[in-house]
């Protein structure tokens, strides 16, 4: 059925689940949204050096979500691929949402074992994930890789930036593109009310100290060449009485 808003709003925004996504779909044609987000993602950069534990719990912090919820480790070191599966299976033991956790990283839980960090970061932009966490090396090391990527939603650098904390109280927001979109969106913040606008200022004396009266001219003669390339006369005729201001 076609969506009418009565008493509509300009900009419908932030998280939800699949009817709320559903929802924003409905009326994008009418009002603006904020993007239309999917299951939850996580991607983890790390190498030898980091905890497994860490990396396993964080990995299944994201799981918990949903089943549909994808969860990848991007990995520079293969033993630690080894240790963070053996912290996955004992943590899922005493986790009460296991039965989604397990799920999630049965059916959409992925590791790849790559050579560099620059691999890492080549195959993390491919993905865009919704959240990437980086834990190679010390601080700084995570973050001048860090630096090196081009496409997520929000980056977690070092081990102690847990991508809870982005969900529950350190986060600029909770609502982040997924499924690659975040090579074309950002998340949601205050950008998302803005709109840029443009101004045009030309003839009737303006800039002419400057010389800029002559670009004017200029332009206009060019709008009607191509306004009567184009078939549009009018458009032309318009321009043309500009020229005799």
């Amino acid at each position: 059925e076609d969506v009418v808003l009565k008493e509509g709003v300009d900009v419908v925004v932030g998280p939800g689940n699949a009817y709320v996504t559903a929802a924003k779909q409905l009326v994008s044609g009418v009002v603006a949204i904020d993007m239309l987000a999917g299951p939850s993602e996580l991607v983890v950069i790390a190498d030898g050096e980091a905890d497994a534990g860490t990396v396993a719990a964080d990995l299944l912090a994201q799981a918990e979500h949903d089943p549909m919820a994808s969860v990848t480790l991007i990995s520079l070191d293969s033993g630690l691929v080894e240790r963070v599966n053996a912290a996955l299976s004992e943590q899922l033991e005493a986790l009460p949402t296991r039965a989604v956790a397990e799920a999630s990283v049965r059916e959409n839980g992925r590791a790849v074992v790559v050579g560099s960090a620059a691999e890492a970061v080549a195959l993390s932009d491919r993905l865009a994930p919704e959240h990437l966490e980086v834990m190679v090396g010390g601080a700084e090391e995570s973050r001048a890789l860090a630096e090196g990527v081009r496409h997520a939603g929000a980056v977690f650098i070092g081990e102690g930036a847990a991508e809870v904390f982005g969900d529950f109280g350190l986060g600029p927001n909770h609502t982040l593109p997924t499924g690659g979109t975040a090579r074309s969106f950002a998340g949601l913040s205050v950008h998302t009310f803005l709109r840029a606008r443009t101004h045009i200022r030309c003839g009737g004396g303006l800039g002419e100290s400057d010389g800029s009266g002559r670009l004017d001219a200029l332009a206009m003669a060019d709008a009607v060449t191509l306004a009567r390339v184009e078939g549009l006369e009018g458009h032309a005729r318009s321009a043309e009485r500009r020229m005799r201001l």
